[in-house]
């Protein structure tokens, strides 16, 4: 099972979409994605994507993501089923991974295609480890963590780029407070559904 897989070897991934839901017929605008393999980056993907229709000024400003760029890129469709290669079997990250998942899972069944790896999210897990930290959106973490970054935000690749950084510091983290050599993804997707008082023995679980 992909769950045993050592948590420095996943795809994380970041949606720009029309809004906030494919229930109400928003489509993904653009997917970005890093490939980690043992802790590097091996690959990425970033693509935009046209979801045949025009999108609001509030996205567009929101994004920087216009109408004129979408009017030119490839359709949803044909984007996915690239992605849906790129991801292949592997593990999924995302920051607010509720929101990407709902995404990638609407636009995958759009084409019948699917992925066989397991989601798990950043944002649950960087509360329970840092619960000191002001806020725990992307931005705020990596300025929390000291993590280089170039400023951009609200981009697809970028956004997933500074999630990577931000997985990789907590995995190292993880294991100088809890003496751990692995940690695996299957301990990721635990800790981020255990209650803060809890943290510590799950942990000597795994130790």
């Amino acid at each position: 099972m992909t769950l045993s897989r050592s948590a420095d070897s996943v795809v994380v991934l970041d949606f720009e979409t029309t809004g906030l839901s494919p229930n109400q017929g928003d489509r993904a605008i653009e997917i970005g994605a890093v490939k980690l393999v043992n802790g590097e980056v091996v690959d990425q993907f970033q693509q935009l994507m046209n979801p045949g229709f025009r999108v609001s000024s509030f996205i567009e400003g929101y994004t920087g993501i216009s109408n004129n760029m979408l009017r030119t890129a490839p359709p949803c469709n044909e984007v996915m089923d690239a992605f849906a290669d790129f991801i292949g079997d592997a593990n999924l990250v995302a920051h607010n991974a509720s929101f990407d998942q709902r995404f990638l899972d609407a636009e995958l069944a759009d084409i019948g295609r699917h992925y066989t790896g397991t989601f798990t999210c950043s944002m649950l897990i960087a509360r329970r480890l840092y619960q000191h930290a002001p806020n725990h959106k992307l931005g705020t973490l990596v300025d929390f963590k000291h993590i280089e970054h170039n400023g951009v935000f609200h981009r697809a690749l970028a956004d997933s780029e500074m999630t990577a950084r931000l997985w990789l510091v907590m995995l190292e983290d993880i294991k100088r407070q809890y003496n751990l050599h692995t940690v695996s993804f299957e301990l990721m997707m635990k800790l981020a559904k255990t209650p803060k008082a809890k943290i510590d023995t799950l942990f000597h679980r795994y130790a």
